[in-house]
């Protein structure tokens, strides 16, 4: 488990405990990441991101209330906002996620530490493994 304080700080959202669990072993088990909180929903998503201040959010595009697409909307409309990655089991395709702040859209089956490395390179401009990344959020769509 990586030390929290010189991560690269991850909110896992989903609302199915299983993918909130695998998701979050998979934060666990790449370099230089580590969980810091793990929500339900997207109103629960966009209070932890103002009480956690993570570097990275990692959210289901599906979530009860307002779903992710509305909840990363809502998360990068705020000041230094963390960079955030949508997930589903859905292709990318299915979903309008133009304008609404997400750095990058992984399916589910996709994610893994490679590819979380990769996205957090991509999207953050980071590859040394600090938290610098914060407050720097592309909308690449």
């Amino acid at each position: 488990m990586t030390d929290a304080t010189h991560a690269i700080r991850v909110l896992v959202v989903d609302d199915q405990d299983p993918f909130r669990r695998a998701m979050s072993a998979v934060v666990e088990a790449t370099e230089g990441f580590a969980v810091v909180g793990a929500v339900d929903s997207g109103e629960s998503s966009v209070a932890a991101v103002t009480e956690l201040v993570p570097d990275l959010v990692l959210m289901d595009v599906n979530l009860p209330g307002i779903d992710g697409i509305e909840a990363a909307r809502q998360i990068s409309a705020g000041a230094a906002p963390p960079v955030v990655v949508l997930l589903s089991t859905y292709d990318e395709d299915e979903f309008d996620l133009s304008g609404c702040g997400a750095a990058a859209y992984i399916s589910k089956a996709a994610l893994s530490p490679a590819r979380l490395l990769d996205v957090w390179s991509t999207s953050a401009g980071s590859s040394s493994g600090e938290s610098s990344g914060q407050g720097r959020q592309p909308d690449l769509r």
